[in-house]
C-alpha cells in the first residue's frame, strides 16, 4: 500500500442510466428561471405592445395622445395609409407626429362625460 496515492474507486457517482437525469436537473432551475420571466415580463409587454398598435391604428379625430417625447395633444387630422398624423398641442398649433411615436391613447375620463349633478330642490 503506497503512502501518497489512494486508489479511485468510484469515479461516477450515480453512474449509468441515472447520469443523465443528474445532467438534466442542473438545468432545470434555468429552465424554471426562463418560465418565469416569460410570464411575469416578456408576454405582459408583448400584449401592451399589441393593444397600442391597435390603439394607435384605430386613432380618430378627438383622441387625446401623448408622443414619446412626452407631449400632450389632441388629433386633429387623421390620414388612412399615412404614417403622419396632425396633433393640436396648443391652440392654433398644429404639428405632424410619426404614428410611431404615439406612445400612449388616453382615454377619455367618464365623470367628465357625464351630465353634471341634478341639484336637490328644498320644499
Amino acid at each position: 500500500m503506497s503512502l501518497f496515492s489512494t486508489p479511485a474507486y468510484a469515479q461516477d457517482a450515480i453512474g449509468g442510466m441515472f447520469g443523465s437525469l443528474a445532467g438534466l436537473s442542473q438545468f432545470l432551475p434555468i429552465v424554471l428561471i426562463f418560465v418565469v420571466f416569460y410570464f411575469l415580463l416578456i408576454r405582459p409587454q408583448q400584449q401592451r405592445q399589441k393593444q397600442l398598435k391597435s390603439m394607435v391604428s384605430a386613432l380618430k379625430r378627438g383622441d387625446r395622445v401623448v408622443t414619446a417625447g412626452g407631449i400632450l395633444g389632441t388629433v386633429q387630422k387623421v390620414r388612412d395609409g399615412a404614417n403622419e398624423v396632425e396633433v393640436e398641442i396648443a391652440p392654433n398649433v398644429r404639428v405632424q407626429v410619426v404614428r410611431d411615436t404615439i406612445s400612449t391613447v388616453l382615454q377619455p375620463n367618464a365623470a367628465n362625460d357625464a351630465a353634471p349633478p341634478v341639484k336637490a330642490v328644498k320644499d
